[in-house]
């Protein structure tokens, strides 16, 4: 069977498109019932080392959120640098949040660990 140059590009793209998108975590509808919330750290947007921005986190249901960190409480014990570290590892973290309007932001984190 023979496939034509442009079937093939066709479904090269599609396969790509697949691909990439499964990599993605789903899109969570709201944010969580109560503060805190416990999961683990799925992404991280950051523009450096210690310059997270937000993170997404997936909770034991399966659940995905997207937690921004310009509120982060400046006493917190846990720096947003060390979350790559938890995504890596895949241990979880716990999260204690506001709401405002659709953005979930995120005031301390710690590890939920042990």
């Amino acid at each position: 069977m023979r496939i034509q140059p442009g079937r093939a590009l066709a479904l090269a793209a599609l396969t790509m498109s697949v691909m990439f998108g499964a990599c993605q975590p789903p899109a969570s509808a709201g944010a969580p019932a109560t503060s805190p919330i416990t999961g683990v750290v799925v992404h991280v947007e950051s523009t450096g080392l210690n310059q997270v921005t937000s993170f997404d986190l997936r909770t034991t249901d399966g659940e995905v959120y997207t937690f921004e960190l310009s509120r982060l409480e400046p006493d917190s014990q846990f720096p947003p640098g060390h979350l790559t570290e938890h995504q890596a590892g895949a241990e979880p973290i716990r999260v204690h949040f506001t709401v405002d309007g659709q953005t979930i932001f995120a005031a301390r984190l710690e590890d939920a660990s042990g």
